[in-house]
């Protein structure tokens, strides 16, 4: 059940506790619209203050140039959000999550029904940052080689060489990976986390940067196979793509109707507006984000509480938490601030956990979910101020 609270703003509409997300069960409602840079968050204090004399140590304005890259990154990046959403229509929080991740040199789990613009999302974002992508459609007949490639043996001169799998792109988008065995899923897992795949005992490193989007259909569960704990925890986020609203859908319906082809992006005036070097510096500034003992406290707190739930078999682990504050500063920087406030981190606890706990199954019969326990988490730990 969820627990009434004070809304915040964040990259998922108001997700503080007790409030609806984008990965809410039920009937999806409308977002409100993503908060601008620069937004002050409700508790938000300047760099060098404190939550209850908790000073955040270091926080010091940057020398001109850097500080001119910096901003220069947070625009393009933000300007990538409003590019993307030229052609996908009502789903900015999903693709603030796959920005964030890719700040965060993380991977994306896309949870939706088809028809809900989960591909045509990644093309954008990769047409507005100039990188190469690659789609495969996992099916149970996928083997591991077709994942990261093989060796080829060569006829002409009698020896094998290696020919590159769909893996060797910037964005790969791992269509219904769950319809897959779990022999082809595991063949992401080290490429998802050394980003390189060993071939004949020779590792081959993958592009930077690299990012798995992999989707899934959250209603379909005939002749899958679930993802194992191991692979849920490698991604970053899981993020769930809702039905659009009225509105949404009538402007999806107007721009199919004045000629709108999801195949030609350019046509559609999708244009590149951030490159590799501008997520570069964004990686960089994020990871100079100060965050105050606090904050860090708040994290392990939420992360525990998930732990001692009765709701659940299995809790966040200290992965979690790392994941949790290194999105929560992705979000900061995104906005703005080189600070992290625990708005910022209430507001991404339910993507970045939402995949690493587990309900047990007579609470899954009573009709809670992942999302219901994080809320009641949220609304019961003390949050500093």
């Amino acid at each position: 059940m969820r627990a009434a609270g004070p809304q915040s703003p964040g990259p998922y509409g108001a997700t503080t506790e007790g409030s609806a997300d984008e990965g809410a069960t039920g009937p999806a409602a409308p977002h409100p619209a993503t908060p601008h840079p620069g937004t002050t968050y409700q508790g938000a204090t300047p760099a060098g203050a404190s939550y209850q004399g908790a000073t955040y140590q270091g926080a010091t304005t940057p020398g001109a140039a850097a500080n001119a890259d910096n901003e220069r990154a947070r625009a393009a990046l933000n300007r990538l959000r409003a590019e993307v959403g030229k052609v996908v229509v009502g789903q900015d929080p999903a693709v603030t999550g796959l920005v964030i991740a890719l700040l965060c040199r993380g991977h994306v789990l896309l949870e939706g029904v088809p028809g809900v613009a989960k591909t045509l999302m990644v093309r954008a974002l990769s047409a507005s940052l100039d990188l190469d992508t690659k789609r495969l459609q996992f099916t149970p007949d996928l083997m591991p080689g077709d994942v990261t490639g093989s060796l080829v043996y060569d006829a002409r001169n009698a020896e094998f060489s290696f020919r590159p799998g769909p893996v060797f792109t910037n964005l790969l988008l791992a269509d219904e990976i769950n319809r897959t065995p779990p022999k082809t899923q595991a063949s992401l897992l080290e490429a998802m986390e050394e980003r390189q795949v060993t071939i004949d005992g020779e590792p081959r490193p993958l592009p930077d940067p690299f990012l798995v989007v992999a989707t899934q259909n959250p209603i379909e569960f005939e002749g899958t196979y679930p993802l194992p704990e191991a692979q849920l925890d490698r991604f970053l986020l899981k993020l769930t793509v809702p039905l659009p609203s009225r509105d949404e859908e009538f402007r999806v319906l107007n721009n199919h109707h004045r000629g709108f082809d999801p195949r030609d992006l350019r046509a559609a005036g999708v244009t590149t507006v951030a490159d590799a070097g501008d997520l570069a510096a964004g990686r960089a500034a994020v990871r100079g984000v100060q965050a105050a003992a606090e904050v860090l406290a708040y994290v392990v707190d939420l992360c525990r509480a998930t732990r001692q739930s009765p709701s659940l078999s299995m809790g966040a682990s200290p992965r979690g938490a790392t994941a949790l504050l290194s999105t929560a500063k992705a979000w900061a920087w995104l906005s703005g601030r080189d600070y992290v406030t625990p708005d910022d981190v209430k507001a991404l606890a339910r993507p970045t956990l939402r995949h690493r706990v587990a309900v047990r199954p007579e609470a899954e019969l009573e009709g809670v979910t992942a999302d219901g326990v994080l809320d009641s988490v949220l609304a019961s730990v003390p949050a500093p101020r």
